[in-house]
């Protein structure tokens, strides 16, 4: 085992004990403690790879939101009729945040109250997503159709709406995937062909 595999294997570990802890007490009721139990290794090898809850919670989105990008570009057939496209993208989305309801609530819900290491990262994801949507909708077939490359502002409008039904959903008990059709019919709708 060469030494870059262990540093990169506690951090996995430690990501995945806050991933847990989040899920059984909540991101907010988390302590380095919960987590380090979690990951079974130490406060030292925590401090070591993060220098407190909040920069893990950071680290631990923004790679669940990198995977999620990842796969939902991958997803997405350009050969596709535009709706399925849509769908596909969508229905990846609402999958990767189902799998942990938790962590996709405390996302948007625990990430602001980050203050400004929350604001930070809640632009760069989106930023994210925004750049995914605008690179999906930035192709021949869709501009052969009438479907333009969503301008930025309406893919944050996309986005954030989505984000929304997507919290209030697991907050009422209920799984992402539930609003399945009901966010594909939005997005159809947004990015539907202009006149």
């Amino acid at each position: 085992m060469t030494t870059t595999t262990v540093p990169t294997d506690f951090r996995r570990r430690l990501l995945g004990g806050l991933s847990a802890s989040i899920e059984e007490r909540g991101y907010q009721d988390t302590t380095v403690a919960d987590i380090v139990r979690a990951a079974r290794t130490s406060r030292r090898t925590f401090y070591e790879h993060f220098s407190s809850k909040e920069t893990c919670f950071v680290a631990l989105i923004t790679e669940a939101n990198d995977e999620m990008i990842r796969l939902i570009a991958a997803a997405v057939d350009p050969s596709a009729p535009w709706t399925a496209q849509v769908r596909q993208a969508v229905e990846t989305w609402l999958a990767c945040a189902d799998t942990e309801r938790a962590v996709t609530r405390s996302w948007i819900r625990d990430v602001p109250a980050l203050g400004t290491l929350g604001r930070d990262l809640q632009r760069d994801l989106m930023e994210k997503f925004v750049t995914l949507v605008q690179a999906l909708t930035d192709a021949e077939e869709l501009r052969a159709v009438g479907i333009r490359r969503v301008p930025r502002p309406m893919a944050i409008v996309l986005l954030g709406g989505l984000r929304e039904l997507m919290a209030s959903t697991v907050e009422a008990g209920g799984k992402v995937t539930d609003v399945t059709e009901t966010a594909v019919r939005a997005a159809i709708a947004l990015l539907g062909p202009t006149a």
